[in-house]
């Protein structure tokens, strides 16, 4: 059979260990085993009992194998989000913009199977497509099943030995070149019971999915198999690249891991009668879609959760058409996953406008606090927020205020009066409590600092929630500033469950909102990929525009963001990797991930200045392993960590205090996450990797001591 293409994947449910008390414990993952994306059902990328490799003899690992993706796809790709999974001593991930799902022999790197889905029309539509992060696995009577959801947004339940999918699961999707078994067609089931499409008189074509005019899907995280149920997340077009108010919203689906049959679905907007309703303003409820579940999931199967996170309504940068606090986008949602009931939320941010949608996966761990062993949750942010709470109950485990915020001068717009704000922990970085004040202003020098403070005195001080200004506008300063200091998708945190330590990489961004102009009524029409005149922020650019109504209000206006100093930042810039006891919500400690920047160190306008440790520009990527941090840099996005003969690096930390024990050098920079795994006998690491500025493939690099 021709083995296709995959979706956006991910883990699954394994029993855990009931304590004596029937409290739920969650310890990081065992035996050797990576069975979901982030290694545990907690996803706290965490092996604690691996001890094999430890600071004595880490400068002694060598590589196993490479193995390289660059040969999944028209095009080579450089870029992976997928760790994979591991399971009986095969991994299994997915590879390039069709994400080819993959079997890999974990000894010795050679490709057991492959599976790819045939092409539809609506995989063309789908934006983001190399975004998948990998499978979910489960045993089914006995039997291993790859689970992974496609962009184009089909379900797949594939034979974990064979790679073929599953005889008599799901149902015929309708296409030709589908098996017969083994998939199910998620759309039909999400546009069910919406009111756009009970009314639409046309006919449903499944090469084309969500017919264009009403909304578009996809998917960008894994899927998550608990207690017998596979959890689908949902995604769309990045609402920041929207500009049409209706689209489908991204609810979430339950389904049998055993049959492939529909369970439950829970609304991510709500409808007339369910929590949160009210919370949508203007009927907006009706038309708005999106809601998306980007980042993946968490469980707790002892207590029969599953934890998502959400982003923001269809458009986001304007919400005239929307008003109010929109439930439940940017919300961490706890589900039951027998019913798909709602056990508890908590909105991280009202009506988003800022594109802080939440990137990474809960954090699931056991706490003591002030004595009292507690079920926890933790959950970073892009603003540099960093959230706990009870993760049966949904109660916070510290204070959390609404503090008022900076509101909107856009014409009809809607901006929250107020935005959560966690008493502790304290941020990642400090400059999000009080936005970009003097302390934080570019000062190597006088001059630097006087120059600097002149610029800024022209614009408006804002914090983490800095709304757009109109364009025109007739305020006496040009433009308003707001600094945030989070993490993204591409550098996940990780915990140790044995402390209670968190680990969480972060960099520091200030910035100046795009104006905002009247549409009126008109945007850019968009067809499908390659096929658009103007190449603009990637792939998702390509995505034809869906919806009918434009939105009264978009970002176009000239930038008016203050120019840089001869080539240097007006703020000081800081890469870091912070560790919070989250017993006590105490920060321990915040590094530098690298060394400064050579744009500073060379500079002329600092020779001879002693310049601190910004950290570098390459955003760290970590694990926890027995007694060790292991950590490296990425170069995706800036400049990894190289040593003097240019060869990135991965290092041991101490888990207590981030001091580099050893280092070793590596031959491709790493990306998003790794892995550690236990196969007959032999500790391995696994880095995900890839440079486009290296011209290296994405890549999986397998190191194991001699």
């Amino acid at each position: 059979m021709m083995r296709r293409i995959f979706g956006a994947v991910l883990m699954l449910a394994f029993g855990l260990t009931v304590p004596p008390d029937g409290a739920a414990q969650l310890t990081g993952v065992e035996n050797g085993e990576w069975l979901y994306l982030g290694g545990d059902a907690g996803h706290t990328r965490s092996n604690p009992g691996l001890t094999q490799i430890d600071a004595s003899n880490f400068s002694e690992l060598e590589v196993a194998w490479i193995w390289r993706g660059s040969n999944f796809g028209a095009g080579v790709e450089y870029t992976t989000r997928a760790t994979p999974v591991f399971v009986n001593g095969v991994l299994y991930t997915v590879s390039g913009q069709r994400r080819q799902v993959v079997a890999i022999d974990a000894a010795t790197g050679e490709t057991l199977w492959t599976f790819r889905e045939p092409e539809t029309t609506r995989y063309l539509r789908s934006p983001r497509t190399d975004f998948g992060k990998g499978v979910a696995y489960a045993e089914v009577d006995g039997r291993g099943v790859i689970y992974v959801t496609s962009p184009a947004f089909f379900l797949w339940a594939l034979d974990a030995r064979t790679g073929d999918p599953l005889d008599g699961w799901g149902k015929q999707v309708g296409l030709e070149e589908f098996p017969q078994s083994g998939v199910v067609d998620l759309v039909p089931d999400l546009m069910r019971d919406w009111g756009p499409w009970m009314s639409w008189d046309g006919p449903y074509d499944p090469d084309n999915g969500v017919p264009q005019p009403i909304g578009m899907v996809t998917a960008s995280s894994p899927p998550i198999v608990v207690n017998g149920v596979v959890v689908v997340l949902v995604g769309h077009e990045p609402s920041y690249d929207q500009t049409r108010i209706e689209n489908i919203p991204g609810d979430i689906m339950g389904y049998d891991a055993r049959t492939g049959e529909q369970l439950w679905k829970f609304h991510v907007i709500p409808r007339p009668g369910e929590f949160g309703h009210e919370t949508w303003e203007n009927d907006a409820w009706q038309w708005s879609g999106d809601m998306s579940s980007w980042a993946p999931a968490a469980a707790d199967p002892e207590l029969g959760l599953v934890y998502l996170v959400t982003n923001a309504s269809t458009v986001q940068s304007y919400a005239g058409h929307r008003p109010g606090h929109n439930l439940f986008g940017g919300s961490v949602l706890a589900l039951d996953v027998k019913t798909g009931e709602r056990r508890w939320h908590f909105q991280i941010h009202h009506s988003d406008q800022w594109n802080y949608d939440i990137p990474t996966a809960p954090i699931l761990m056991d706490l003591t606090v002030e004595g009292e062993r507690i079920p926890a949750l933790i959950q970073n942010t892009k603003q540099g927020l960093v959230f706990a709470f009870n993760r049966a109950t949904g109660e916070p485990l510290w204070p959390i205020e609404e503090r008022p915020v900076m509101q909107t001068q856009v014409p009809g717009n809607y901006t929250s009066p107020t935005q959560p704000y966690p008493t502790r922990p304290e941020p990642l970085d400090p400059i999000v409590t009080n936005g970009l004040s003097e302390e934080f202003v570019l000062d190597f020098t006088p001059e630097l600092k006087r120059e600097a403070l002149e610029t800024l005195s022209e614009f408006e001080m804002g914090g983490l929630y800095v709304p757009p200004l109109p364009y025109p506008h007739t305020n006496d300063y040009r433009n308003v500033i707001g600094c945030a200091g989070g993490l993204n998708i591409y550098k996940p945190p990780v915990a140790d469950p044995s402390t209670g330590i968190m680990y969480a990489p972060h960099n520091r961004v200030c910035s100046a909102p795009r104006f905002m102009v009247p549409t009126n009524g008109v945007d850019e029409p968009r067809g499908l990929a390659g096929m658009s005149e103007e190449a603009w922020r990637g792939r998702e650019r390509h995505t034809p525009t869906t919806g009918t109504t434009v939105a009264a209000w978009a970002p176009g206006g000239p930038g008016e963001f203050p120019a840089l100093i001869d080539g240097l930042p007006f703020y000081k810039p800081w890469q870091g990797l912070a560790a919070y006891d989250m017993n006590t919500g105490e920060k321990l400690w915040d590094i530098p991930i690298g060394e400064t920047p050579e744009r500073f160190t060379s500079h002329p306008r600092l020779r001879g200045v002693d310049i601190p440790n910004l950290g570098g520009t390459g955003h760290s990527i970590q694990m926890v392993m027995g007694d060790l941090l292991v950590q490296t840099t990425e170069d995706l996005r800036g400049e990894t960590e190289l040593n003097e003969d240019g060869m990135p690096l991965l290092h041991a930390r101490n888990k207590q205090t981030g001091n580099i024990l050893a280092s070793i050098e590596i031959p491709i920079p790493g990306q998003y996450g790794m892995m550690a795994f236990m196969h007959d006998g032999k500790q391995y690491i696994l880095l995900q990797a890839g440079s486009a500025r290296r011209e290296q493939p994405s890549a999986l690099v397998a190191l194991s001591l001699p």
